[in-house]
């Protein structure tokens, strides 16, 4: 009866959703307070398991989350995202510019968020196409295809850090783990899945019939190039840092492992990279610190609802624990004959299909497999790594990046399945075979 329960409240969140559109944060709400109320958790103590649920997963990811929304929209509107892409181009020449183009999306992806990683590097994706007289989708796959990865696979983004602060996972190693998964997954599902695409032709998109933003008038100068790169990739530099560092210092020196676990925390890293951001992309080019912080306060305006979604998870995931479903779970999982990290990677896949969110899909599974790494000793890196793979699995029309292709690039329905869709799941299992593959050397 007791799964019977989860699976209703699961399906309840699910047409919450996708069929009566309310919004994902306010379903999480109705859907956890229901199934406390069904699953036996008196009544009074419901409140403060909704307030316990919201403060045990914030309070490890806030920090991470805002400041790399901030560091990603400075990135953005200072012209370092712009650089980043012509050097791509130049650095791989005509010839190769599928591969400079995934190249792109994976070092501009990493610091933005995916919805802002799209509208930004769209617009030079048609640029290139134009220029050069290339098919459309077989130029603009493989960067969006590296956008998806790095959403999906490694941090600061919000998924991939949710689940390493609800994992204790380690989130040095993770994003070691995810780029080593992420690359292999980035060449086949963008560069070569891509070659067989160049039939496809796209119709006329509306979209880009806007005149360019002009910012010659800018009071303040553009970032060069070195700056642009190490701006944007500084949070992945430190984190390595820190994290490859303990193994290279005695363990005898415990004042250097302490300011090194203090400096290699995720909320410490992304605080030095906003703060190096500020003087690198704004006061050191001109730009007034008052203009600097308004475009951080519109940064927070951007993932509010992100940061609402992941708060709502966190309550499902506390009445799941609070009425003993999550132990119940695990051990009836544990007891199916599929491995732990097959078993996250279909579950987190199925919800993905049914919601369409991968975000609130990932979160979702976690919250119900949560016990299950307890219980089974499976690597929380790698669990969060699974995870994230089948997020991004079975992507169709209920899914906001599945329009967002089609509408941007001009092409059918029947195209979009035929190319962005087979590209997600083709980085969605190249993702699984990669997680299984590191599980037998960790």
């Amino acid at each position: 009866m007791v799964f019977i329960i989860v699976l209703l409240s699961l399906l309840l969140l699910v047409l919450l959703i996708t069929y009566f559109k309310v919004n994902t944060f306010i379903s999480f709400l109705i859907v956890s307070i229901l199934a406390a109320i069904v699953l036996g958790i008196p009544m009074s103590k419901i409140p403060g398991t909704v307030e316990k649920g919201i403060g045990s997963i914030m309070g490890g990811l806030t920090l991470i989350i805002v400041l790399g929304a901030m560091l990603g929209k400075i990135v953005a509107e200072s012209g370092a995202a712009e650089n980043i892409s012509t050097v791509m181009v130049r650095l791989f020449g005509v010839k190769h510019l599928q591969w400079g183009m995934a190249f792109t999306g994976f070092i501009v992806g990493i610091p933005l968020f995916y919805g802002v990683g799209f509208v930004l590097l769209v617009p030079l994706i048609f640029s290139i196409v134009y220029k050069y007289k290339l098919p459309l989708v077989y130029i603009g796959l493989p960067m969006l295809a590296a956008l998806s990865v790095t959403h999906g696979f490694i941090p600061p983004h919000p998924s991939p850090v949710a689940l390493v602060v609800l994992f204790n996972a380690n989130m040095g190693l993770t994003l070691i783990y995810g780029i080593l998964i992420a690359i292999p997954a980035i060449i086949l599902g963008g560069p070569l899945f891509s070659k067989t695409l160049k039939h496809i032709k796209a119709g006329k998109s509306e979209i880009f019939n806007l005149e360019e933003v002009d910012h010659s008038n800018d009071s303040y100068n553009k970032p060069g190039k070195w700056n642009s790169f190490i701006t944007a990739l500084l949070p992945v530099i430190l984190i390595i840092l820190f994290t490859v560092l303990p193994y290279l210092v005695p363990k005898t020196n415990v004042n250097a492992h302490e300011i090194i676990s203090f400096f290699g925390s995720a909320n410490i890293v992304m605080l030095i990279a906003i703060i190096y951001a500020t003087f690198s992309l704004g006061i050191s080019l001109g730009r007034p610190i008052k203009s600097v912080m308004i475009t951080y306060s519109e940064a927070v305006k951007d993932i509010a609802m992100i940061l609402l979604i992941i708060a709502g998870s966190g309550v499902f995931k506390q009445v799941m624990e609070e009425s003993g479903v999550s132990l119940l779970l695990a051990n009836n999982l544990q007891g199916l004959p599929i491995h732990p990290l097959i078993l996250a990677w279909i579950i987190t896949a199925i919800i993905r299909g049914c919601i369409g969110s991968a975000t609130v899909a990932a979160l979702t599974a976690a919250s119900v497999l949560l016990p299950l790494i307890q219980s089974s000793g499976v690597n929380p890196n790698l669990m969060v790594l699974a995870i994230g793979a089948g997020s991004l699995m079975f992507s169709h029309v209920n899914d906001s990046g599945f329009w967002m292709f089609k509408e941007y690039l001009g092409i059918s329905v029947k195209d979009t399945f035929r190319s962005w869709s087979v590209m997600e799941a083709i980085v969605s299992i190249v993702g699984l075979i990669g997680v299984m593959i590191l599980s037998i050397f960790i």
